[in-house]
């Protein structure tokens, strides 16, 4: 098996390793977003409209963000 061929074969793991490191990012941020408004939540609980509204919009930034490097990863292939 020439040293090419390696490489192809490699590939899809390689893709696989990506994604999982781009979650890390997303992850992390999600922790933050609702840690954060938990916090948020325990000082002024008669704002908790506008922080959930808050937290549910960061969130959806940051899953988007797991989704393109999903995305990516099918893109690059």
């Amino acid at each position: 098996m020439s040293a090419l061929e390696t490489l192809a074969a490699v590939n899809g793991n390689v893709a696989s390793i990506g994604y999982g490191l781009a979650a890390i990012g997303p992850g992390v941020g999600v922790g933050i977003i609702f840690g954060n408004g938990t916090q948020a939540l325990a000082r002024q609980p008669e704002a908790a409209g506008l922080i959930r509204t808050n937290q549910i919009m960061g969130f959806a930034f940051c899953e988007a963000l797991a989704l393109i490097g999903i995305v990516m990863g099918f893109v690059y292939k």
